[in-house]
């Protein structure tokens, strides 16, 4: 896979909230997710497309 292909807009980052409490996101490159810290989910991005399905996020263990 193309590395530039797994990159989000910056500008759609800011706009992204946790569906769940809706809470800021932030973004983990070396995972390649969106995490909710409030939530503690973690939002995978696929082909550069942020999956923001609760069912689809894994959750961060402490």
């Amino acid at each position: 896979m193309d590395v530039n292909a797994s990159k989000v807009d910056p500008k759609l980052l800011e706009l992204l909230v946790c569906p769940l409490t809706k809470g800021r996101l932030s973004y983990r490159a070396e995972a390649n997710e969106l995490i909710s810290e409030k939530a503690r989910l973690a939002y995978p991005i696929r082909d550069g497309v942020p999956i923001m399905l609760i069912s689809e996020a894994r959750k961060i263990e402490d």
